[in-house]
């Protein structure tokens, strides 16, 4: 049987003080209730490291993401014109028309072939050709604005070729070296078609930060390209530029009418698109593993509710027949447990957003403490870690945990609101 509250005892308000003190009191650690406090704190640990990791992975995939599109647009065109009816002979002319369409920044005529490269000795390594004007080159900021030795004066004379840092290391050159170029297409002859040799001097060497680029792309003079290449007076294609690589769709129909021929476009996104697709379901299904951190520390919020349900049946039972209602003894526990929660959640953003904020420099701290290369240049392409935080991701992180949180406490909660006063001090 219930005991009865006494007469006029009135119920507390929702969530009043009398309620949080008794929250609060039940929260601190007692010498009988060490075992409770120690899963308590465990869950605590649980979620704030839950959130942070939650919080650091998914800033530093999405510094990853934003770093390596970064890097590929600002080496390759946002829209790729090619011809579909004969070979692409008014390149100038064309390219004219294409930058005066609005929303179009730039247009650059190109001549790309793969080629071997040696450099000092035996080295030697595969590599991309681009043939590029001079004043399209300058205009590449990514490449003209990471000049780490020489300068392009050298190539505006066509007498030089621009190199990345780590093809100049593998190869063993300096500004003022040279680099052999060999080409499959080189002279037909009636033996066959032999191989083209040419020796170029580098007169630049760029390091754009992504390392694929910097090791395998050679810039060379437009018409020494065309020469090099067998393809005097053409280009294959025509890269362009534009304000917003996201919207390109908008301006395929004005490319097509300013072209004035039948070509063929595509964008960023299709020659990327594998890649990018992959980032992103890597990212989901990281973002899905890592919940799973949060869920058991979750769970043992419910365990150490329940635990301390049981360890506090008399309390329950002296507040019921002082007149206290199921609903606030469910609120106390709820409380007491929701703390447990956001307290973690507030402590997990605070740790994500300090490790955010010096990624960077924990790597170099851990790589220098192993002793190894952490985040590898040569296999993650940026020889930086990003970190990108985005609010609208760290609310829903923050909103996932404290919903998991809040879940978690309500059936030791429910359990504790539904004790029969009677039985828990027979119990007692």
């Amino acid at each position: 049987m219930q005991v009865a509250a006494p007469s006029g005892t009135r119920s507390s308000r929702p969530f009043s003080a009398f309620e949080r003190m008794v929250a609060w009191r039940y929260l601190r650690s007692r010498r009988k209730e060490a075992f409770i406090s120690v899963i308590a704190g465990f869950s605590f640990i649980g979620i704030m490291l839950g959130v942070a990791t939650l919080i650091i992975v998914m800033a530093v995939m999405n510094g990853f993401r934003t770093e390596l599109i970064s890097r590929i647009l600002g080496m390759n065109g946002h829209v790729i014109v090619q011809p579909l009816d004969g070979p692409l002979t008014n390149y100038a002319e064309l390219a004219t028309k294409f930058s005066a369409v609005p929303g179009v920044t730039m247009a650059i005529p190109l001549v790309e072939g793969q080629v071997l490269a040696q450099g000092v000795g035996d080295a030697s390594t595969g590599a991309l050709v681009r043939g590029i004007r001079a004043e399209d080159l300058a205009k590449l900021e990514s490449i003209s604005e990471h000049i780490q030795s020489g300068d392009l004066v050298g190539f505006a004379s066509g007498a030089g070729v621009a190199i990345g840092s780590r093809m100049a290391e593998q190869l063993g050159i300096r500004v003022g070296g040279t680099i052999t170029l060999t080409s499959p297409n080189g002279d037909v002859t009636p033996l066959g078609m032999n191989p083209r040799v040419k020796a170029y001097t580098v007169s630049a060497i760029f390091e754009m930060g992504m390392s694929e680029y910097d090791a395998t792309i050679v810039f060379m003079p437009l018409e020494e390209a065309q020469l090099y290449f067998n393809a005097e007076g053409l280009v294959q294609s025509i890269e362009l530029f534009v304000e917003q690589p996201d919207a390109v769709d908008a301006l395929r129909k004005p490319i097509e009418d300013a072209a004035g021929r039948q070509v063929y476009l595509t964008d960023w996104r299709d020659r990327n698109r594998t890649f990018f697709s992959a980032l992103e379901v890597e990212r989901n299904v990281m973002f899905m593993i890592l919940t799973l951190i949060v869920l058991v520390a979750a769970l043992n919020i419910v365990s150490g509710l329940i635990m301390l349900v049981k360890d506090k049946g008399s309390d329950i039972a002296i507040l019921r027949t002082m007149g206290a209602t199921s609903g606030s003894v469910m609120r106390i526990f709820f409380m007491t447990g929701a703390a447990i929660g956001v307290a973690g959640t507030i402590a997990g953003v605070i740790l994500g957003v300090v490790v955010c904020l010096n990624i960077e420099s924990i790597r170099q701290f851990f790589s220098w403490l192993s002793g190894t290369t952490l985040f590898d240049p040569e296999l993650y392409f940026l020889s930086q870690l990003p970190a990108d935080m985005n609010a609208d991701e760290t609310i829903s992180v923050v909103i996932m945990a404290l919903a998991l949180s809040f879940l978690a406490t309500i059936f030791p909660a429910w359990r504790a609101s539904r004790l029969d006063p009677v039985q828990a001090l027979r119990y007692e």
